[in-house]
């Protein structure tokens, strides 16, 4: 938490407590005792101009357990997760980027990162996903490996993440 806070360059305006992560949980964890599925606060910095940027992790799998989803699940994941974040929050929403060891993603927002909103969000983008005849964003024009996609297993896995919701904030 005190690396969250310097971070944040020692702002006094905004108070973390009032957004509903579960404070032991917010920042960097020892990664021997992250959860999966799980949706977790990995930092907060306050911009120039005052506007805050919360880094949210959604972790999909277990670190270090040798489970991770085949690459074309997580490409066509990714695309679903940035359809769906830039449709249902077009004001708040800036990026999401695959983690490099491929056990969850990194979700950027702005001046939003309230874990009740991201969660609802998340959960309605998800059941989505379940329901999804394509892969957005996979055509050739649209994708610089347009054809290394896997519509079943993001449902699949969509199904899986969404399964855990219950404890999604219980990240270790």
């Amino acid at each position: 938490m005190n690396n969250l806070m310097n971070n944040m360059n020692n702002s006094a305006t905004h108070d973390l407590s009032t957004h509903g992560w579960p404070t032991a949980f917010i920042g960097e964890l020892d990664h021997r005792i992250l959860r999966a599925p799980g949706v977790k606060l990995r930092s907060v910095r306050q911009g120039a101009a005052g506007d805050q940027v919360f880094c949210v992790d959604l972790r999909i799998r277990r670190p270090n357990a040798d489970e991770f989803p085949p690459v074309a699940v997580l490409h066509s994941m990714e695309h679903f997760l940035l359809e769906g974040f830039q449709r249902l929050m077009p004001d708040h929403f800036v990026s999401v980027g695959v983690m490099g060891c491929r056990t969850g993603f990194y979700l950027v927002f702005i001046n939003e990162g309230r874990a009740k909103v991201i969660c609802a969000v998340l959960q309605t983008l998800l059941a989505g996903v379940e329901q999804a005849k394509a892969v957005p964003y996979a055509r050739i024009d649209q994708c610089g490996d347009y054809i290394n996609h896997d519509l079943d297993g993001a449902r699949r896995l969509a199904a899986e993440i969404l399964s855990g919701r219950e404890r999604w904030l219980e990240a270790a």
